[in-house]
Parts: structure tokens; sequence; C-alpha cells
């Protein structure tokens, strides 16, 4: 008997498993997103969400060996204590103290980190925006921020501004792109808008009750990223769509940075559309209301 259209196929002895470790992880789009690429592939894997609360990290590593897990993401809020506990990290998971990917070799498990990289592969390949020689505004300094800021001044901006309410929060920013030779200035939240940048980029959760960000003035031929992939848009992208700037939600990194950890656990190309159109179906399916 065939299977019924849109059921995935069987678990089996023989099913590579990989997950989603976080507290909490049942609104994850990263179920949806693999699934839909190992169906596409053909693959004999599944992705399964691993709800681990705090305290418990340390197990739930030693856990994916144990149960014969191929790897793992990792989300909020375990990613540092992920980079403190792994030994074998990544360049990019060593530099921003955090591990969003897990995976579990036939020797070690190790912890990568593709926020960075997938904001680059982002930038090239979906805004067409070329970071070298270019002035960027970051808002936030968080893990989201130093993964752009890390990104960007891998690919040559000569200049990033860091907005923040409290200038000791850049610290571990700067302390990530410690090295590169991008200049770096951090500037008070509301007086963002005195500089004069050629990307905006969003990296804190204001815009998702509505709230508005300082602008510097907005114009064509200037990119405007906000991280938010909820609402689709965020009062700053109706504010770059309004002036003719070039407006991006976030969606579009969070395809990158799951192809990438795809692409870790099995070494092959990621369906890269495949994987964006289980992410808006997931999206839509779950209403107006914003992610957890």
């Amino acid at each position: 008997m065939s299977e019924a259209p849109n059921r995935r196929p069987a678990i089996r002895g023989s099913t590579r498993v990989v997950g989603v470790i976080g507290w909490p992880v049942e609104h994850s789009l990263s179920p949806a997103i693999h699934n839909a690429a190992f169906d596409a592939l053909e693959m004999d894997w599944t992705y399964v969400p691993l709800p681990v609360p705090p305290g418990h990290v340390g197990e739930a590593i030693a856990g994916l060996r144990a149960l014969g897990l191929a790897g793992a993401n990792v989300t909020m809020p375990h990613k540092t204590e992920c980079a403190e506990l792994l030994q074998d990290l990544s360049e990019d998971a060593r530099r921003l103290r955090a591990v969003n990917t897990i995976v579990v070799g036939s020797g070690s498990t190790s912890g990568h980190n593709t926020d960075g990289p997938g904001f680059e592969r982002f930038l090239r390949e979906d805004a067409g925006f070329d970071p070298s020689g270019r002035e960027a505004l970051l808002f936030g300094a968080g893990g989201a921020a130093r993964a752009c800021a890390l990104a960007l001044a891998r690919s040559g901006l000569a200049l990033l501004s860091v907005a923040v309410r409290d200038p000791s929060r850049a610290d571990p920013l700067l302390e990530a792109i410690d090295g590169l030779p991008t200049a770096v200035t951090v500037v008070a939240f509301e007086e963002a808008d005195r500089t004069e940048p050629e990307l905006i980029v969003n990296a804190t959760p204001l815009g998702v009750h509505g709230e508005a960000l300082p602008l510097p003035r907005l114009r064509p031929g200037v990119a405007v990223v906000d991280l938010l992939y909820r609402p689709a848009e965020t009062p700053l992208l109706r504010s770059a769509k309004d002036a003719g700037a070039l407006a991006f939600g976030g969606l579009g990194l969070l395809l990158h940075q799951a192809a990438l950890s795809f692409e870790l656990w099995t070494g092959r190309a990621a369906p890269l559309p495949v994987m964006s159109a289980a992410a808006l179906g997931a999206l839509a399916d779950r209403g107006p209301s914003a992610e957890g």
C-alpha cells in the first residue's frame, strides 16, 4: 500500500536522528524546516524537538551520543552553556562563546555556530549586499548581534556603529571581533539616528509589539535587515520600504544558518527553496500571534 500524501516516511532502526535542544522548543520552526529537507532529498533522517530544562544541558549533550543521535541544534537559553561544556569548538563558536549546532562524530562531539556564516550567506545571496569598505549600524549587542558583527567584520566592513542602552553590554561583541580590522564605535541607543550607515541591522526584540527605533535617514540604496521574522512587517521594515530602501526580515538568516547545520550533519547541500517553503507554511499555520 502506498503512503498517504504528505505523510512522512516511517522511522526505522536505521533512521538518523537530530533535533533541537532548548527550553521551550514547542514554537521552533526547525522541525518543519529540516524534515522537509530530509523528505525532499529522500533521506532516512528525522528531526525532533528536545526540550531540556535549565540545569540539564550537560546530561543532554552526553545523551546525544548515548542515544545515537547525529547531532542537534541548540537554542535559548542553552547556547552559552553548551560552549562552556564542549571542548571541541569551531572558531565561530569560540569567538561568540555560543553553540547553536552540535555534531556527534565517531570520536568526538563538537560545537559550532552557524549564525555568523549564515548571515554572510544571507547578505551575499539574498540581499546582494557586499559589506566590504562600507558602514553599518547594529542595534543590540546580544548573541545574534555578535554573530552579525563577526560576519560583517570578516567580510571587510569598514565601520560598525553598535547602538546599546548600556555601553558595557558591547564588551562581549568587541571581544568576538578582536583582531579583525573593522573599526567599531559604541553609540548611545537614542543617538543612533546621528549615524550615516549603508546597512542597518536590528538584532533586538524591539518591533515585536510595534516599537520604533531611533533611525538615521533612510534612503534608496540603504539595506535594512530586521532579524525578527514575526511580525512579517515590523515598523523598521515599513519605514525602510516607505523610504525606498531595501528591506529584509529575519527568515533568511534563520534558513541559511539552518542550511549550514544541515550540511554539517549530513555532508550534503541543503535544499533551501524547500526549507523556505516549509518555514513559510509553518508560520502561516500558526496564525498572527507572535513567536515565543
